[in-house]
């Protein structure tokens, strides 16, 4: 027979008084009609010979150290015992110690450490988690409540053994169907819940966990997970598939058409998923000059819902939507409709036209022929510039014929008489003693011709 002690070191209201009956101690929990604790006795406790397994719970002091075991045998376990032995599980939180025992030594056993007073070794049984189904209808926005219970041998547990160690986690996990809007959006941790009587929690201690939580999540199909987790052990509840829907209100705007009205906002029920007569639906205005309006429709038997908006002009305009009722199901509902927004463009300013200036007769034809002359003169400079524009490329391909065709240089060369150099006096016989050949082959001078001219000495 296998079984599993549970140590808990825990605040109990006994009596002050030494004598207390019987009746004053309070039984944890009861197994098989016997009560299953055994009274921690100045930090003594005694593990029967049959025990396989045993898991030790201690609370202690905030920012007190770690427990030590004492075994029967005078040996010792510390938290970092569990490195070195494969039967020794030791999780050393800030406030308690969790510690899993193999196989552990029969006789008396002893804890050192600065736990609580007056605690209680409790034999657990078959731990469970009892959770109650989600609505079958459900849509985006609304806001759920769920409850759950751990129970021991099919009874709870009221003495709030887990509640500073255990936590109720809500999980939707995509079902990934593509026909859906929520296909590949994976897992979403929507809540995680404490017996601790705070937030949504009602009662402390209790051992019932009971949470709130929005579905602000895509709409579509969805598996939801509850589970509660401890270093030692997990429970978990998958239940049936569950579709969100999107929620079941559309939005019309109708702007106002003039400064004197005001905005009509419509807000049409879906009598499939809503019986429209239990609607009731307030909010807030936020308007663009940043004032803000609180409002309330009362339900009626409608199928629409009429808002009117007061009209401050262009600007944007929002609309906060909380929504009470009841669906078809006979369930009620709470939810938070998605914030509805709307904007009035900024006007474009029209600039007046200038009234025409009166002008006389005389006035007129001075101005008619002002113009005629403009348009003369532009008509004269426009057939200049088409006249020289011409003349131009006409230039430009005579000197690309003349430097690429005809290869010549870009400007023909002009010979300037003052440029030329003058020949020198004294150079000229020198340069008129050019030598001749004479018909004997000899050599002329003309110099010499005139020398010969001259008187023999005969």
């Amino acid at each position: 027979m296998r079984s599993i002690l549970l140590a808990v070191c825990l605040v109990m209201m006994l009596p002050s008084t030494s004598n207390a009956t019987s009746e004053d101690k309070i039984t944890l929990l009861q197994r098989n009609g016997q009560q299953n604790e055994i009274p921690l006795l100045e930090n003594r406790f005694r593990i029967d010979y049959k025990v396989d397994e045993i898991t030790l719970l201690f609370f202690r002091k905030p920012g007190a150290p770690a427990v030590v075991l004492v075994k029967p045998d005078g040996s010792k376990y510390y938290a970092t015992s569990a490195r070195k032995d494969d039967n020794l599980q030791w999780f050393d939180e800030l406030s308690y110690d969790l510690i899993t025992i193999k196989q552990p030594m029969a006789g008396p056993w002893q804890v050192v450490g600065s736990i609580l007073p007056k605690s209680r070794i409790v034999v657990l049984g078959e731990v469970e988690l009892q959770v109650e189904p989600l609505p079958a209808l459900l849509f985006r926005g609304e806001t759920v409540k769920i409850t759950g219970q751990i129970l021991n041998d099919g009874q709870p547990i009221n003495s709030g053994l887990f509640r500073d160690v255990v936590s109720l986690h809500v999980d939707f996990i995509s079902t990934n169907n593509s026909d859906f809007a929520n296909f590949g959006a994976g897992t979403h941790n929507v809540a995680e819940f404490k017996d601790d009587g705070r937030g949504f929690d009602e009662r402390p201690k209790d051992g019932v966990f009971t949470g709130e939580f929005k579905l602000t999540f895509p709409a579509g199909q969805w598996r939801p997970e509850l589970y509660i987790e401890t270093p030692i052990l997990k429970r978990t509840v998958v239940q049936d598939l569950i579709e969100v829907k999107e929620p079941p209100f559309s939005y019309s705007i109708a702007l106002a058409e003039d400064d004197f009205q005001e905005h009509q906002l419509t807000i049409t029920l879906d009598k499939q998923i809503v019986q429209p007569e239990t609607v009731l639906i307030q909010g807030k205005i936020y308007y663009p000059n940043n004032e803000e309006q609180m409002f309330t429709l009362d339900a009626n038997a409608g199928l629409t819902r009429e808002l009117a908006i007061k009209n401050y002009d262009w600007g944007r305009y929002s609309v906060e939507l909380s929504v009470f009722g009841t669906n078809v199901n006979g369930r009620e509902f709470m939810a938070t409709l998605p914030t509805y927004r709307f904007e009035i463009e900024r006007p474009i300013e029209v600039v007046p036209e200038l009234p025409a200036p009166i002008i006389s007769e005389a006035e007129q034809r001075e101005i008619e022929r002002v113009a005629k002359e403009a348009e003369s003169m532009a008509t004269m400079t426009l057939i200049g510039l088409i006249v020289g524009g011409n003349l131009l490329i006409l230039l430009l391909g005579w000197l690309a014929i003349r430097v690429f065709v005809q290869k010549k240089s870009l400007l023909p060369k002009i010979k300037l008489p003052f440029l030329q150099k003058k020949p020198a006096v004294e150079n000229e016989p020198q340069s008129n003693e050019k030598k001749e050949l004479d018909k004997n082959g000899s050599k002329s001078d003309r110099s010499g011709e005139i020398l010969n001219l001259s008187m023999s000495d005969d």
